[in-house]
């Protein structure tokens, strides 16, 4: 068990995050970011399977065939798109319901600080893009939260840090991802070519 080594990487990516979220305009979002990763079925799990460079819960997922730790996080932590599925009664099908936009805004501080945390040196401003391009056709996500944060993570990639978080402060995030039109467009747009 890894206990000091877990408590100190998931400790250095939640203060990642609470920055990141105080960049964005949502510093109580930030505060309270993952605090159930120090709850007993989430960090026991952690210390136990801790690698340094991936989520533990790849670990306990290639063991068990799932991660218990991860289903608990996913259903109490609202930044992450997972949480946001449910069944269609006219499709007959799961299917990925739309965020509200603070919880998108706190999922690309998230991905950020942990792409950040992971890759260590080697990260860059376009290696959280990266890591969302590479599970594109994986994610049960629904479409206008997807363009969202896509176009967010493109738009840290490609005009970086400062210019990006001071566009997302001004963003109105009690406004739903779909009265962002233009970052659909823009997706759909960049896909087609």
């Amino acid at each position: 068990m890894q206990v000091i080594n877990h408590f100190l990487t998931i400790t250095r990516h939640r203060h990642e995050v609470i920055k990141n979220c105080f960049r964005a305009g949502i510093p109580l979002q930030g505060l309270l970011h993952d605090l159930s990763k120090y709850t007993p079925s989430e960090f026991i799990v952690g210390a136990k399977y801790y690698q340094g460079n991936r989520s533990p819960n790849e670990g306990e997922r290639e063991e068990y065939g799932y991660s218990k730790a991860w289903i608990h996080h996913k259903g109490v932590n609202k930044h992450h798109f997972e949480h946001w599925t449910d069944y269609n009664p006219k499709t007959k099908k799961l299917e990925g319901v739309e965020m509200p936009t603070r919880y998108v805004i706190e999922m690309f501080c998230d991905r950020v600080a942990a792409s950040k945390i992971y890759n260590g040196d080697n990260y860059t401003d376009a290696t959280a893009y990266n890591y969302f391009d590479k599970g594109r056709k994986t994610r049960l996500i629904n479409k206008r939260t997807s363009d969202m944060i896509e176009y967010l993570l493109l738009m840290l990639k490609e005009k970086g840090k400062s210019y990006t978080f001071a566009y997302i402060r001004r963003l109105d995030k009690s406004l739903p991802p779909k009265c962002f039109k233009y970052m659909s467009d823009f997706v759909d747009k960049r896909h087609a070519k």
